[in-house]
């Protein structure tokens, strides 16, 4: 399969995020064992959305310390009811209260809540997030800033307002790569939600999402190719000894050159893992109009 293969005929503009990842890189089996353990941890997923919701309601009255642990136990609840066990990973030569703009990489929906359990963050993601039933509304509760990936046009509205978030204190999350992959590998990241912490001259925190399972990196919280809502939960829920290692690396000065400060930053998420070169054809296609 060629990268060719996987982007779409219709683009909505040139540098439409896209991932060479599909059902392939998913094991054919994960759809079809742990019925009733998947029953049971459904059961309690919807008994913890159940009081998160209206707790978010209250707590967002509340000072802001009190916001951010409520957001870490959230997302800790979440995965834990998921069958999701949580490993932190943390480089900083010191801990503080984690404000700055995280960058990392990004395989699932469920990377927001992995990262939001060890640093509380408002994030960036994909407008269409937001009109998820139920997802949506704890989306909001998190404080999740909607990006319309399909307009250019969005995208300095975007920055400012990932800019007015870390001005205010607060921890900002992007995924520079503009799209999901399946863990096994990784795109390229795209500079501009950079220029936030360049505009903000504010630290940037790299981490590393990894889903890992009995056998090693699990791609079964991936979400990818025509996956939907249900059909990754539908994986997660079944799945045996399925964690999520949360490496956080430590803190990058923003400098003045978002592009410098990109590549830094994505050497420091891999590691030693090889990425795939940018097409020469079509430059930018793994990302947002993060290319510029």
């Amino acid at each position: 399969m060629t990268l060719a293969d996987t982007v779409p005929t219709r683009r909505v503009h040139a540098w439409f995020p896209v991932s060479p990842c599909d059902a392939s890189c998913v094991p054919a089996d994960a759809r079809t064992h742990g019925r009733v353990r998947a029953v049971m941890r459904l059961l309690r997923l919807a008994t913890t959305i159940c009081w998160l919701v209206p707790a978010g309601t209250i707590v967002t009255a509340l000072p802001r310390p009190v916001r951010r642990r409520f957001v870490r136990t959230a997302a800790r609840a979440l995965l834990a009811a998921s069958g999701i066990a949580v490993e932190v990973d943390d480089r900083r030569p010191f801990v503080g209260k984690g404000a700055g703009l995280i960058v990392a990489n990004h395989t699932s929906f469920l990377d927001i809540l992995a990262i939001a359990a060890v640093v509380p963050a408002r994030f960036v993601a994909k407008s269409e997030l937001l009109a998820w039933p139920v997802v949506g509304t704890l989306a909001r509760r998190l404080g999740v800033i909607g990006l319309d990936r399909g307009s250019l046009r969005s995208l300095p509205g975007t920055v400012d307002a990932a800019v007015a978030g870390l001005h205010a204190d607060d921890a900002v999350g992007v995924f520079p790569e503009g799209t999901t992959w399946c863990g096994r590998t990784g795109g390229t990241f795209r500079p501009a939600m950079f220029q936030a912490a360049v505009d903000a001259s504010v630290p940037v925190i790299p981490m590393h999402v990894g889903f890992r399972g009995p056998g090693g990196v699990s791609t079964v919280a991936s979400f990818i190719g025509d996956d939907d809502l249900l059909d990754t939960m539908r994986r997660v829920i079944s799945a045996t000894g399925l964690s999520v290692r949360v490496r956080v690396h430590e803190l990058q000065l923003p400098g003045s050159d978002r592009r410098e400060l990109a590549r830094r930053c994505e050497r420091l998420v891999f590691g030693p893992m090889v990425l795939p070169p940018l097409p020469t054809t079509a430059e930018g296609v793994h990302g947002l109009s993060l290319a510029g």
